[in-house]
């Protein structure tokens, strides 16, 4: 036989038998799309993630209160107790470290605001200026916070462009006065759209001075201090210095933790990329089971056809050529499936980014072409004992039989 009768043999008995062959190319299609569509997902959540944190800036350092343990950053100890505060002073000195080009303290907490009775709870951030530089956030309308003494309370706010919308209700927000935490505050102005970012939507968030609020909290300690580096080439000494400034100034202690956003990025990376390898493993099980199916299909197809191989060993057809063909069906069943299972998988990739724009759930090349290989790896693998069995046929009983 030649490879074109070979690829006839096995089409027409695909086709011969629509119902088998339709489940077996949906078992494999399922298993491919499986890979796909995980891998989307674990892939996405990684460039979200890496998206998320560049949007807090460049050549970013973090300053934490508390010392983590040793062994570099994890997610788990982000959230650190500290016997010491982490105040403005502190800031202010960061400032004087060369490889520094701007500071800013950072304080958190929830409050309500209140304009002509309507109420609202809210997330405030207590912080300067150079917040929005290093954070990139421009102002929509009104201006930013006054570059002034940071440990003066001056009443003013800057409001995120939700809360605008919610609370003011169309009316003119810059230079209004509101209630926020008991406290009259007046709008100087509204930040520009900027949406989700890591740990917090500008879009829903208040920003007051820092020295406001403390008082407001009543608290002296700092919930971070961002610092921005004054290129990537002064990233980690700006860590070394800050690090030891802020030791100094506790008196010899190593009460605080120094992060970069690149050792970050990395811990995260390494988490979601083994995080959809893993899946992606998982998923590849379902090709097994497809495997298997096929398996099962052929030996089936094989006790079906004894009488055709035993008539195609009678006109000469030797034992390779049979196995060949055997192995050209189960080949054609996971091509089929595998071409199917991408299709899926790639529709499945597109639905979710449809009802989730912001998530890039794209599937990575390498898993893609993982899983068609698999597939078709799978399925040949798995024919093997099929093919083997019916070149082994004895054409005169294979007649008999038949």
């Amino acid at each position: 036989m030649r490879g074109a009768d070979i690829f006839r043999f096995a089409r027409a008995a695909a086709t011969g038998y629509p119902l088998r062959t339709g489940l077996s190319v949906l078992a494999m299609a399922i298993g491919v799309a499986a890979v796909v569509v995980l891998t989307a997902l674990g892939d996405g959540a990684r460039t979200y993630v890496v998206s998320q944190f560049s949007s807090l800036g460049s050549n970013l350092v973090i300053v934490l209160p508390g010392r983590s343990a040793t062994g570099g950053f994890s997610p788990a100890n982000a959230v650190t107790r500290t016997p010491r505060d982490l105040t403005i002073d502190d800031a202010v000195a960061v400032l004087r470290t060369p490889a520094v080009q701007r500071a800013a303290p950072l304080l958190v907490g929830t409050s309500e605001i209140n304009f002509s009775g309507r109420l609202r709870e809210v997330l405030v951030a207590g912080t300067t200026l150079s917040y929005f530089q290093i954070r990139g956030l421009k102002a929509l309308q009104g201006t930013l916070l006054p570059d002034d003494d940071w440990n003066r309370a001056l009443p003013v706010a800057v409001i995120g462009v939700k809360i605008r919308d919610e609370v003011f209700a169309g009316q003119e927000a810059v230079g209004q006065f509101i209630r926020l935490g008991g406290r009259r505050v007046r709008v100087v102005g509204v930040l520009a759209p900027s949406g989700q970012g890591v740990g917090f939507n500008a879009d829903e968030l208040v920003l007051v001075p820092v020295a406001l609020s403390q008082a407001m909290f009543n608290s002296n300690t700092l919930f971070r201090i961002l610092i921005e580096a004054k290129s990537r080439d002064h990233i980690e000494m700006a860590k070394r210095d800050v690090a030891a400034l802020l030791k100094t100034r506790h008196s010899g202690e190593e009460d605080v933790t120094v992060i970069t956003q690149d050792a970050v990025l990395a811990t995260f990376d390494k988490l979601l990329v083994a995080l959809t390898a893993a899946v992606a493993g998982i998923a590849a099980i379902s090709l097994a089971v497809a495997g298997i199916l096929v398996m099962n299909v052929m030996l089936v197809a094989v006790t079906q056809r004894t009488g055709e191989i035993g008539l195609l060993k009678a006109l000469g057809a030797r034992a390779a050529t049979i196995r060949q063909a055997f192995l050209a069906e189960a080949a054609v069943l996971s091509i089929m499936g595998a071409v199917l299972g991408y299709g899926l998988g790639e529709f499945g990739a597109f639905a979710i980014r449809t009802f989730y724009p912001i998530f890039p759930a794209y599937p990575p090349a390498w898993a893609v072409i993982a899983a068609v290989v698999t597939s078709l790896t799978t399925g040949i693998l798995f024919g093997l004992m099929p093919a083997s069995r019916a070149s082994k046929m004895n054409p005169v009983e294979a007649l008999m039989k038949h």
